[in-house]
């Protein structure tokens, strides 16, 4: 069976592809981390974390044990690598405290393109299908947003990281096998735009766990007419956790060995 590809190899491919060359990090042998605040991360900790850009979440848990030095770690819900924002990651005897965690109302602001879809309802693969947009107003943009709140069916991507017999929807696409996919019951308590610069529409939600902003993005442009994708996210709530309070990777890095 061929090895499957991460999200980071296929980006430094495309890099590659596109003339680019990849940005090199050396290995940076760390000292050894103090025992007594080690020993913090193993009674538990919630840490608020700034995902960045191009990092899967599962990036940012492999760094955590790698700069805490200790293997019980996880995040609180995931974040796809082209979304940043606030990552909920829990440490030692915390990591109980997980799937509380995930239940609570996530907000997400970010942008839409109209005018195009692409498979993966995002731009981790690139737009086709181009149509007009150009008959569409302001009232007709925001309008289209109502259809969208309250409890309704919403059909996850393809490309996503849930499981069919143990192996990730988003590889059984790639290898070009059909999927099908049964819509779910989701609740948005509220989707509006908050600014309209054609192609683009810059949008906030509130809404429920289990809730894909990549195929509301989609289902938002089939209303239209034209077609959208998400180009642009950021988690910036999860309960009362406010990316505000949210910490950058390099500077936890800087905090434990300062």
């Amino acid at each position: 069976m061929a090895r499957k590809t991460t999200y980071r190899q296929r980006f430094t491919n495309k890099l590659i592809e596109a003339g680019e060359e990849p940005q090199k990090k050396e290995r940076v042998k760390r000292p050894p981390i103090d025992p007594a605040i080690q020993q913090t991360f193993l009674d538990g900790k919630v840490l608020l974390i700034n995902k960045p850009l191009h990092w899967t979440s599962f990036d940012v848990v492999r760094k955590l044990r790698s700069i805490i030095q200790i293997k019980k770690i996880g995040h609180a819900g995931t974040l796809d690598p082209l979304a940043t924002g606030l990552l909920i990651v829990c440490t030692g005897k915390f990591t109980k405290k997980i799937n509380e965690y995930m239940a609570q109302e996530k907000e997400y602001t970010g942008s839409i393109t109209l005018g195009a879809v692409t498979p993966t309802y995002d731009l981790e693969s690139l737009p086709e299908q181009q149509k007009d947009f150009s008959m569409l107003t302001d009232d007709m943009l925001q309008k289209a947003t109502e259809q969208f709140t309250g409890d309704i069916q919403q059909r996850p991507p393809v490309y996503s990281a849930i499981k069919k017999d143990g192996v990730a929807l988003y590889e059984l696409a790639r290898r070009g096998e059909e999927v099908e996919l049964k819509p779910r019951s989701i609740h948005i308590k509220s989707f509006g735009l908050t600014k309209i610069e054609l192609p683009f529409v810059y949008f906030k939600v509130i809404c429920s766990t289990g809730t894909y902003i990549r195929s509301l993005a989609n289902d938002y442009g089939a209303a239209l007419g034209c077609g959208a994708y998400l180009s642009s996210l950021c988690r910036t709530r999860i309960g009362d956790f406010e990316i505000d309070n949210a910490i950058e990777m390099e500077n936890f890095e800087k905090s434990i060995f300062q």
